[in-house]
């Protein structure tokens, strides 16, 4: 199968971290999506029961954003990914990316991200 849905940059504010300033003062954060699903039924009806709403996904994803604070954006991803999949039954595969552009670490960078990958 080769048929998929990619959402890039669901933005949000989270309080996601290691360190207590993270936890005290947030930072952004952005999150993609690939979603792996046979969408040929919907190819033909032109229907949205036959699909998955994407705007639903991305609401699912903003709420683990801006959500209860977990200490590794691994974390994050696993708990996205995990409910897209339990959701979602016509996802067969989701693909997970969190971007953490603002991450403590001592040298700049432009982002660091973590991608899970998670099937049925």
């Amino acid at each position: 199968m080769s048929d998929s849905i990619s959402i890039t940059g669901i933005s949000g504010f989270g309080y996601h971290g290691v360190f207590e300033h993270e936890t005290k003062n947030g930072q952004a954060f952005f999150v993609d999506l690939i979603l792996k699903a046979d969408l040929a039924q919907a190819s033909i009806t032109d229907s949205l029961e036959d699909t998955i709403d994407y705007g639903a996904v991305c609401d699912l994803a903003l709420k683990h954003i801006e959500g209860k604070p977990v200490q590794l954006i691994e974390k994050l991803a696993g708990n996205i990914a995990g409910e897209v999949l339990e959701t979602f039954a016509l996802v067969n595969t989701v693909l997970v990316t969190v971007h953490k552009p603002q991450a403590p670490v001592n040298v700049e960078v432009l982002d660091i991200s973590v991608s899970i990958e998670r099937a049925r």
